[in-house]
C-alpha cells in the first residue's frame, strides 16, 4: 500500500469513527461560522448594554429573553425541520439571525440590542432540533452519541475563540464600537455559512410511515398532543434538567460582570476571553472519550456527573477573586459539558423515530419556558448581593443533581450495537 493510499485509509477510518458524512460536515461548518460571529459579540452583550446606559435589570431581561425565546423557538424549529426538512429550515433560521445582527449594527442603543436579540440570540435553540435530527437520520445507532458530541465539540470552537477575538476588538475599538464591529463580522460569517450549508447538506424528506404510538404522517403541530407521546423517563430527565438550568441561568449573565467588575482583582476583556477559551478547551478534551463510552454503556452516570459540575461552578466562582482562581473555576465550568452531548443523545433516544426534531423541540420548549424566569430572578438576587445570587444557584444545583441520581432512568445499549465495529 502506497503512502497516499495509507493516508486515505486512515482518514476514512477516522471519519467513520467520528461519524462524519457530507451532510454532517456541512452542518458542523455552519455551526463554526455562525457560532464564531455570534460569540465574538454575544458574550460581551452585558458589558455593551452597560456601556450604552442600560442597567442590571436590562442585562437580566436579555438573559430572560434568551431562555424564553429559546423555549418558544425550539418547538417551531423542530416542527419546521420535521415538516420541510433540515436544509430548508436552516436556510430560514440563518436569514433571521442575519437580520438581528443588522439591527444591532445599525442602531447603537441598548433597546436595539434587545430588539435584535429577538432575531439572533436564540439561533442555537431554533437550529438545534433540526441539526440533531439530521445527525440521527444519517448515522447508525452506535455512532449517534459520537455525532452529537462532534456537534457539541465544534460548537465549542467558536465559544472558545469568539470571546477571545471579541475581547481583542473591545481592547482596540472600545466597548461600543468593538462590539458593533464584532456583529458586522458575525453578519459576514453567517452569510458564508448559509452558502456552505445549502451546497453540502443533502435534501431530506419527512418519513412516509408512522406507527400508532408515534407522530402522524404530518408532524404534530399541537404541543399538548405531542407531550402525550413523551416517554416517562424523558419527563424525569426534564424536571431535573430544569432545576440544573436554574443553577446555571441565575448567575449566567452576571459571570462576566463578576469577573470584570466585582472581584478583588478584576480581569480585562481579553483575560475574560482567555478564561472562556480555557472553559471551552476543557469541554473539547472530554467530548470524544465520553461519547465513545456512552455509545457502549449506559448514559445516566455521565449525566449525573455533568449535573454535579453544573452545581459546583457557582460555589467555586463565589470564592474566585483573582485570575488564578478564575482559571480553576472556568476549568470546572468546562467540565460541566462532560455529559451534555450524552443528555441530548438520551433525549433523542427516547423520542419517536418519526418526530425526533419536534419532540426535542418540545423538551426545550417546556424546559426553557420554566427556566426563563431564572435569569430575571437572578437580576433581583444580584441586586440583593452577588453572593446571594451564586449561593441560590448552588442550592438549585444540589436539588437537581440528587433528584436525577435518585429518579433518573437510562437506556440500555443493545449488545449488537455495543459490538458494532467503528469501521
Amino acid at each position: 500500500m502506497s503512502p497516499s493510499e495509507a493516508i486515505k485509509t486512515h482518514a476514512s477510518k477516522l471519519t467513520r469513527f467520528l461519524g462524519l458524512q457530507r451532510s454532517t460536515v456541512g452542518v458542523l461548518a455552519m455551526v463554526v461560522l455562525v457560532g464564531m460571529g455570534e460569540r465574538m459579540a454575544e458574550r460581551f452583550l452585558p458589558i455593551y448594554i452597560l456601556a450604552l446606559g442600560g442597567s442590571a435589570l436590562a442585562i437580566g431581561l436579555l438573559q430572560a429573553m434568551d431562555n424564553f425565546l429559546s423555549a418558544l423557538y425550539s418547538f417551531p424549529g423542530g416542527y419546521l425541520a420535521d415538516r420541510f426538512g433540515t436544509k430548508r429550515a436552516l436556510l430560514v433560521f440563518n436569514l433571521v439571525a442575519m437580520c438581528g445582527f443588522a439591527v444591532v449594527i445599525l442602531f447603537p442603543s441598548w433597546q436595539a440590542v434587545l430588539i435584535g436579540a429577538v432575531l439572533f440570540i436564540s439561533w442555537s435553540a431554533i437550529s438545534l432540533p433540526a441539526t440533531l435530527s439530521l445527525i440521527y437520520k444519517v448515522l447508525p445507532q452506535n455512532k449517534r452519541t459520537m455525532g452529537v458530541s462532534m456537534h457539541s465539540l465544534v460548537r465549542r470552537i467558536p465559544m472558545a475563540l469568539g470571546p477571545l477575538i471579541g475581547g481583542f476588538f473591545i481592547s482596540v475599538w472600545g466597548e461600543r464600537d468593538g462590539v458593533r464591529l464584532a456583529f458586522a463580522a458575525a453578519l459576514f460569517m453567517t452569510a458564508v455559512a448559509l452558502l456552505m450549508q445549502q451546497k453540502m447538506i443533502e435534501e431530506d424528506q419527512a418519513p412516509e410511515t408512522a406507527s400508532a404510538d408515534s407522530c402522524e404522517l404530518v408532524p404534530e403541530k399541537n404541543p399538548v398532543k405531542l407531550f402525550k407521546l413523551m416517554n416517562p423517563s424523558m419527563k424525569n430527565l426534564l424536571v431535573t434538567d430544569i432545576l440544573i438550568r436554574f443553577c446555571e441561568q441565575i448567575p449566567y449573565a452576571f459571570v462576566v460582570v463578576w469577573c470584570m467588575k466585582r472581584i478583588t482583582e478584576p480581569v480585562t476583556a481579553v483575560q475574560f476571553g482567555v478564561l472562556t477559551t480555557i472553559e471551552m478547551a476543557t469541554a473539547v478534551l472530554v467530548y470524544i472519550p465520553v461519547a465513545y463510552l456512552a455509545d457502549r454503556t449506559t448514559k445516566k452516570p455521565f449525566v449525573v456527573i455533568t449535573f454535579g459540575f453544573f452545581t459546583l461552578f457557582p460555589l467555586v466562582l463565589l470564592f474566585s477573586h483573582s485570575m488564578q482562581w478564575l482559571v480553576a473555576a472556568f476549568i470546572l465550568r468546562g467540565l460541566k459539558e462532560f455529559g451534555e452531548p450524552t443528555r441530548k443523545a438520551l433525549i433523542m433516544d427516547l423520542s419517536p423515530d418519526t418526530c425526533k426534531a419536534g419532540m426535542f423541540g418540545l423538551y426545550y420548549l417546556i424546559r426553557d419556558v420554566v427556566v426563563a424566569g431564572a435569569a430575571l430572578g437572578g437580576a433581583f438576587l444580584w441586586q440583593i448581593s452577588p453572593e446571594t445570587n451564586l449561593i441560590t444557584a448552588f442550592v438549585f444545583g444540589i436539588i437537581g443533581t440528587v433528584g436525577f441520581a435518585v429518579f433518573g432512568r437510562d437506556i440500555k445499549v443493545p449488545l449488537k450495537d455495543k459490538e458494532a465495529p467503528d469501521g
